[in-house]
């Protein structure tokens, strides 16, 4: 426990302090910088910061879920999850920069607000958990799948790395389904999916 508190500890301050580094090349990376116009610079960027955003909460679900996971191989399962979300972490705060833009200023307030819905879901039991990360991951693709249709078409960057996020979520969220994922109460996917919209609205512009 003391082992997997400092592991988080040391994720928290990765997180929040844009030190977080990728272990793949960033997708698109060989791709020819486009000359967006401002208007599409401005629904990249607002949209990269999003995207940013959940990273950040991803991290800090998978940080608290794994501290009290039971199961040793859940909790395996959790910190490869976590390493490649480290990488979608990095890939977006480098995007951001190259399109000039910062990412949200509430971010250490989305990372508490995860971390504690984290706690809760792991103390719900290791089912529940990861029938948290299946709807999770699922409501997460669908938003990406969103993001890319309304991603400028010149923006191939940005498309990459998105379309490389959708499928390592896919493949969380399968992953959690195959480990014995129980389906949520749909109060609880609802609730789920209004926190994520306030988080995708209020991100978009701060």
């Amino acid at each position: 426990m003391l082992e997997n508190a400092i592991i988080g500890f040391d994720r928290a301050l990765r997180t929040l302090t844009g030190l977080a580094t990728a272990s793949r090349a960033v997708p698109g990376h060989d791709l020819p910088e486009t000359k967006l116009s401002e208007p599409d610079r401005r629904l990249s960027a607002g949209l990269m910061r999003v995207n940013h955003t959940g990273e950040v909460c991803a991290q800090a679900l998978y940080a608290a879920q794994s501290l009290v996971a039971r199961d040793t191989d859940v909790r395996e399962r959790y910190a490869q999850a976590a390493r490649e979300e480290e990488d979608h972490l990095a890939w977006t705060q480098a995007r951001l920069a190259e399109l000039n833009a910062r990412p949200s200023l509430l971010n250490p307030l989305w990372y508490a607000g995860s971390f504690a819905i984290g706690l809760a879901a792991g103390l719900a039991g290791d089912r529940t958990n990861l029938g948290f990360v299946v709807e999770t991951e699922r409501q997460v693709e669908e938003h990406l799948t969103a993001h890319i249709e309304r991603l400028p078409a010149s923006d191939t960057k940005s498309r990459a790395i998105v379309s490389q996020m959708r499928d390592d979520e896919a493949r969380h969220g399968a992953m959690a389904l195959e480990a014995g994922g129980l389906p949520l109460p749909f109060p609880v996917r609802r609730a789920m999916r209004a926190a994520a919209d306030v988080m995708r609205t209020v991100a978009y512009r701060v």
